[in-house]
């Protein structure tokens, strides 16, 4: 099985930053994407970035410019540099992994358990 633990969320004030860190442990053979995804209440769950094992990254319009996405490989890390918050990235934030358990097997889809992010005065 695989297991991802998030850390970081919190309140802060508009304008503040906060990190996200999510580690990955289990039986991995190896992880393709790793990504962080919101989901704020009474509205669906949306991705917020996401980063490949090549570091190819992708982000919602929303956070660009704002959010930063980085991947340490060995350690099955990711993390999530947010500045410049807004109330509106007020969420729930999920960490996400796409892992392969042995060599040429499927890639399966794996969730951490959230952390709360609320960005108000």
């Amino acid at each position: 099985q695989v297991r991802l633990v998030e850390s970081g969320g919190g309140l802060v004030q508009p304008g503040g930053s906060l990190r996200l860190s999510c580690a990955a442990s289990g039986n991995i053979y190896g992880i393709y994407t790793m990504g962080w995804y919101r989901q704020a209440p009474g509205k669906q769950r949306e991705l917020v970035a996401i980063v490949t094992s090549g570091g190819s990254t992708n982000y919602a319009d929303s956070v660009k410019g704002r959010f930063a996405i980085s991947r340490d490989n060995a350690k099955n890390t990711v993390g999530l540099q947010m500045n410049s918050l807004k109330p509106e990235d007020t969420a729930v934030y999920y960490c996400n992994a796409n892992v392969r358990q042995v060599y040429g097997g499927p890639l399966a889809g794996y969730w951490g358990q959230g952390t709360q992010v609320t960005v108000s005065s």
